[in-house]
């Protein structure tokens, strides 16, 4: 389709001039009518997040996502491109991306003067009209709205009183479109102060220079609630006049939260690796173990990227295992789950508590109770055997005797994540009985995963105090419980 290029071919086409607001308002109920994918790639805000957050279109607001950190507030932030037009018209060469009907500097003023309806007009594609910017304590209003150039006065030999001498900030320059400021308390109160009449007047001024530059824009902001008393806060008169503040979360099951590990997570690999769902629930679990522990500051939050970037070193850990083997074992073990320590422990903010176990020990313990929990979803909780039961009570099946016997017996089980495995299937096939359990409980589907489901019912037992287990140089050693007590 060919554009026009003057003002006076734009009105012949009979071009319709919108607010910002209203082009993002009539767009979304556009794209809702025909029933079209609106927020690619969000997951487990569909009826949470989102449909407040249409609604605060569907009003003209401006918007504030208020979450902790990993709710993926930016990336929401950055879909809004989506509804605006595919190109805008633009007065050429105006560097406030100037509405041909309705220019607003005095340079564009009588440039309309001069040349009419030839007017040179630009189509400014949707891309450029969203910018962004990350509030910062050294962002100055220079930098948000602008200040006086010296150096173009002289260079242009223009008067300081001249509004050619302004140099815009990223705010005017994003007239016509949207603007977002990320972790919005970072800002000092009085660069704050400086947003209040975009806000509230579409308008500012700059250094008390005589004009009112209207501008035409969308604001949008995201906040993390600890900021409001770590590092700063949103001032009271800026944060009344945001109209809309939204509330992210984080996933609120597994399911969703693997759903979006699943889409983040880097998995091209060299090699096909098979994930089973019991290590991705695991996985996940992990972070919702963190979001619910006493040693985790729950105020910071448990980002999503914990568990994503826990499953691509998993992957990995995978990868340099059949490497060094020289092998094909592309396959998951309960051992590997503590090859992820190095996601856990830089993403989790801890607690005084936790600061005295230690952030590994912390993370390690994290990864236990995923395994705990997901333990039993599929066995029957283990229990100690009672020595001197009364002859009338009926003693219940202890699934789990021929294991512990094993290692009553003085008998020990070295594993590691860079066994060979044959070498691994062999170490836990000579666990009598826990073949049984595992096929019985699991019901796996092939016997790579029966020798996974095999060491998952000794990781069960160890974390319910069952059996004892030693990790010595990055290997993890079954013994039984009373030998490891009386070693200590």
């Amino acid at each position: 389709m060919k554009r026009p290029k003057t003002l006076r071919e734009l009105k012949a086409s009979g071009y319709r001039s919108r607010s910002t607001k209203t082009e993002l308002r009539e767009n979304l109920i556009e794209q809702i009518r025909a029933g079209k994918s609106r927020w690619p790639g969000i997951i487990g805000y569909e009826r949470t997040v989102l449909p407040l957050l249409e609604n605060a279109i569907l009003s003209q607001h401006d918007i504030l996502l208020l979450g902790l950190r990993g709710q993926a507030k930016t990336r929401i932030l950055r879909h809004l491109v989506n509804f605006l037009d595919e190109f805008l018209p633009v007065i050429k060469g105006s560097p406030l991306n100037e509405n041909p009907y309705r220019p607003i500097t005095s340079q564009s003023k009588r440039l309309l003067v001069e040349a009419g309806d030839d007017l040179p007009i630009a189509w400014l594609p949707r891309e450029l009209r969203y910018s962004e910017k990350l509030a910062t304590p050294d962002v100055s209003v220079a930098d948000l709205i602008g200040d006086l150039d010296p150096i173009k006065a002289v260079r242009e030999k223009l008067d300081l009183s001249d509004e050619g001498v302004i140099h815009w900030g990223i705010v005017p320059r994003t007239n016509r479109g949207i603007f977002t400021i990320n972790e919005l308390p970072d800002l000092q109160p009085r660069i704050q102060v400086a947003l209040l009449n975009i806000l509230e007047e579409n308008d500012f001024q700059i250094r008390g220079f005589p004009i009112r530059v209207p501008l035409d824009m969308m604001l949008a902001f995201t906040a993390n609630p600890e900021d409001y008393t770590n590092r700063g806060n949103i001032i009271t008169p800026l944060k009344d006049r945001i109209a809309s503040q939204i509330n992210t979360h984080y996933p609120s099951s597994v399911e969703i939260a693997k759903a979006i590990t699943q889409q983040e997570a880097w998995t091209d690999r060299s090699a096909q690796i098979e994930i089973p769902e019991l290590i991705r629930d695991i996985i996940e679990q992990i972070a919702f173990e963190a979001r619910s522990s006493e040693h985790v500051d729950q105020g910071s939050g448990v980002s999503a990227r914990l568990t994503i970037s826990a499953y691509e070193n998993l992957l990995s850990n995978i990868e340099r295992r059949a490497a060094v083997n020289k092998d094909n074992d592309y396959y998951p073990r309960i051992c590997d789950l503590y090859a992820v320590l190095s996601s856990i422990v830089g993403k989790v903010e801890l607690v005084y508590e936790g600061e005295l176990e230690g952030p590994s020990i912390v993370a390690v313990n994290l990864i236990g109770e995923a395994t705990k929990k997901a333990f039993a979803q599929y066995f029957p909780a283990p229990r100690k055997p009672r020595s001197h039961a009364a002859e009338n009570q009926r003693q219940q099946e202890n699934v789990y005797e021929p294991i512990i016997d094993f290692f009553a017996s003085g008998r020990r089980l070295e594993l590691s994540d860079e066994l060979p495995y044959r070498e691994y299937k062999a170490a836990l096939s000579q666990v009598v009985g826990l073949r049984e359990i595992a096929h019985r409980y699991f019901k796996p589907k092939n016997e790579r995963e029966t020798v996974l489901a095999m060491e998952f019912v000794l990781e069960g037992l160890h974390r319910h105090n069952i059996i004892a287990k030693e990790s010595p140089d990055n290997k993890f050693v079954y013994i039984d419980m009373l030998e490891n007590i009386l070693k200590d």
